[in-house]
Formats: C-alpha cells, sequence, structure tokens
C-alpha cells in the first residue's frame, strides 16, 4: 500500500494513519443503520409500531443526513475537519448511548442524533480525500465504501442471530456497534494534532456556487435516488421476504447478501471510473441491473429471487462507486468536492427519506409491496436520465 502515500518517511507514516483512521471511521457510516432493518417486526412487536412508524426508524438519520450535511463545511471551516469528525464520533456515539434506552421515544431521538454525526463523516471524508490523496483517490474511495458497506452488511447480517441466538434484546443488538465508534474515537486521535491552517482550505468559501450548477444537481439527483432505492431496500427487504414466506433469519442473510455484493464493485468502479473520459456506459449497465432486481423482486420466487437481489446489490454498489467519484471528478478542487459532497447529501438524502417511509405507508394502505415496487422502477427511470448528465466529461463552473 506504500504507492498510496507520498513524501518522506514522516509524512508517509502520517498518510497511513491517516488512511487507517478513514477506513475505520467509515465503519460508522452504515451499520446504526441497516442493523435496524431485520429487527422490524421485534420493533414492532415490542413497541407497537405500525409499518410506517417502523420505515421512520430508517427515515429519520436520513433526515438528520439532509438537514446537517450543508453545515458540515461550515463547522470544518472553523473548527478544522479533523476536530469536526472527532466531534461527529464523539456524536455517534452519545446517540447509540440514548437508543439503549427501550422507548418509542429514545429509539427515534437516538438515531436523530446518531445520524447528525454519520451525515458530518459523509460529507467531509470525501473532501479529505481529495486533498490528501489526489493522486489515488480513487483507490482511496474505493477502500473507505467497502469498509463502509462490509460494516454494513455484517450489522444487518447478525442483527437476528444476536437476539434469537444470544438473548440479546433489540436495544443491546443495536447498541454493539457502539464499540466500531469508540475504536474510531481512539484510532482518529492523532489527527486532532493537525496544526497547519491551510488543512481549512479543503472546506473555504469557493469562487463557484454549487447550488447553481445544473450538473451539480444531476450529481444530487443521483445521489438522492440511489440513496433511496439502498435505504428503502434496507428497511423493508427482510419484511418483503418474510411476507413471501421467507424467515426472518434467511430474510436478514438475504439483506446482508445485497450489502456483500456491493461490495466488490464500491472498490472497484471508483478506481475504473477516473480512468475513463466520462461514466455513461457505466450509468446504463447500472439502470439494467436496477430494473432486472427489482422485477426480480416483483415477480421472482426462490432461486430467481436471490438473483435479483444480487442484481440489486450489483447495481447499489456501480451507483455508491459512481457518486462517490463523481464529487471528485466533476470538481476541480478539494473545497468544490467538499462543498458538492455536501449539496448532494443533504439534498439527496432528504429525498431518500422519502423511501423507507413511503414504502411502509404504501404497504399500510395496500397490504401488499407490489406498488412500492412499481415505484422504484419510476424512480430509477429518472436515475438514468440524470445519471447520463452527471456521468459526462464536465466540471462544475
Amino acid at each position: 500500500m506504500c504507492f498510496l502515500v507520498k513524501g518522506n518517511d514522516m509524512e508517509k507514516k502520517k498518510n497511513y494513519i491517516l488512511l487507517l483512521g478513514i477506513i475505520i471511521v467509515s465503519t460508522n457510516l452504515r451499520a446504526p443503520i441497516t442493523s435496524v432493518g431485520p429487527l422490524a417486526s421485534i420493533l414492532a412487536e415490542d413497541l407497537h409500531l405500525s409499518a410506517a412508524q417502523n420505515g421512520l426508524v430508517t427515515t429519520i438519520p436520513l433526515v438528520a443526513f439532509a438537514i446537517v450535511s450543508p453545515l458540515a463545511p461550515k463547522i470544518a471551516a472553523r473548527f478544522s475537519i479533523e476536530r469536526t469528525i472527532f466531534g461527529a464520533l464523539l456524536t455517534i456515539l452519545f446517540g447509540m448511548g440514548v437508543r439503549f434506552i427501550p422507548s418509542i421515544l429514545t429509539l427515534f431521538v437516538g438515531t436523530s442524533i446518531l445520524g447528525c454525526g454519520i451525515a458530518i463523516c459523509n460529507v467531509l471524508i470525501p473532501g479529505l480525500v481529495k486533498k490528501e490523496f489526489y493522486h489515488n483517490s480513487g483507490l482511496v474511495t474505493g477502500l473507505f465504501s467497502v469498509s463502509m458497506n462490509l460494516a454494513g452488511a455484517i450489522a444487518s447480517g447478525v442483527s437476528i442471530p444476536l437476539v434469537t441466538n444470544l438473548g440479546m434484546t433489540w436495544n443491546k443488538a443495536l447498541s454493539i456497534w457502539a464499540i466500531l465508534t469508540m475504536i474510531s474515537i481512539v484510532v482518529w486521535l492523532p489527527q486532532l494534532k493537525k496544526r497547519d491552517k491551510t488543512e481549512r482550505k479543503i472546506v473555504a468559501t469557493n469562487e463557484v456556487s454549487v447550488w447553481n450548477s445544473p450538473l451539480a444537481w444531476c450529481v444530487t439527483l443521483f445521489m438522492g435516488i440511489q440513496s433511496f432505492v439502498f435505504y428503502a431496500l434496507v428497511a423493508w427487504l427482510p419484511q418483503i421476504l418474510a411476507d413471501q414466506g421467507v424467515s426472518a433469519a434467511k430474510a436478514g442473510s438475504m439483506l446482508s447478501l445485497l450489502q456483500l455484493t456491493i461490495l466488490p464493485l464500491t472498490f472497484i468502479v471508483p478506481i475504473v471510473a477516473e480512468k475513463v473520459s466520462n461514466q455513461k456506459l457505466f450509468v446504463i449497465i447500472n439502470f439494467g441491473f436496477y430494473v432486472i432486481g427489482i422485477f426480480g423482486l416483483m415477480f421472482g420466487q426462490g432461486f430467481v429471487t436471490t438473483l435479483a437481489i444480487i442484481s440489486l446489490g450489483v447495481a447499489g454498489g456501480i451507483a455508491f462507486g459512481l457518486v462517490m467519484m463523481f464529487f471528485n471528478l466533476r470538481t476541480t478542487t478539494a473545497g468544490e468536492a467538499a462543498e458538492l459532497s455536501g449539496m448532494a447529501q443533504s439534498m439527496g438524502y432528504l429525498l431518500a427519506a422519502v423511501g423507507p417511509f413511503l414504502f411502509g405507508f404504501l404497504y399500510d394502505q395496500t397490504g401488499n409491496w407490489q406498488i412500492s415496487l412499481f415505484v422504484l422502477i419510476g424512480v430509477v427511470i429518472i436515475f438514468l436520465l440524470v445519471g447520463l448528465k452527471a456521468g459526462s466529461d464536465e466540471v462544475i463552473a
């Protein structure tokens, strides 16, 4: 991994520590959310939640992402990016502590708090990668994406076994991921020694306003739609499969399969995408896998359903890998990358927040999942259209 870092021995050591920190921090950015979906039926029974209320557990952190994301660059400009990420980790830990208390109120409040911390890390890390690992941003983005999605996959896969095999209550099963956060806090401590004021340049005010750029809005919609699909599936895929007669344990493992399928693509796509002039072909292939997966989930049974989930995982991996690279490929400076990341994750997650709640609401109204899945078809058609623009060989100007 020596080719990832540049400079003398001291600089290389610092960059290795930073790279390790980024990888470990990324493990906190999905696990606290993906661990909830497999426990939906247990939460509903214990806390007497409707399907719409259950969907809110996944929707709430996405709303927090939308609110906090545009503020993250401004906070980092004042306190430094390293200290801001450290504060975000403490916020995630506090939110999981609140969620440990078993009640509807603390479930929602704790999830909101940890969502704010996750949002800050989501926004700031792409800009940090562009600045510190400019010549290897695709590879570092891939490592960041893989560790985030791997932790998310593990969290969704072990949630049910923690309850059924180890006898944990749902709140303990959700709070066990605080261990990752505590490790991350320790690993990130060396970054607090950063002293150079130029570090703040990555979040400084830019001459170009991303909010006025059609290209930036296409990247934002691309981000929002891939998140809409992912979080709707994270929240409801286990329940969709359970309604098809699949056991709770197997449904949880299918959610893990979805995320494990995402993993290799989130690593490979950023590396390949930065080597080609535009990413339109990636977007078209991405759309195809989404359509195959959604129709397979709607009409398939048994092995066909498994193939559909794999197809959705491939689509999700391509989409996530692309959007993480768009923050770098569609901008010219690290500051612009941070601003675009903040915009895309703010508005994008606001759109994504609709997914879990809408799925639950439509299920409450119709008693089946077909309408919700047809909604996904319409959404991914829009994904194709904005993706072709986001994948063009342009930068924000």
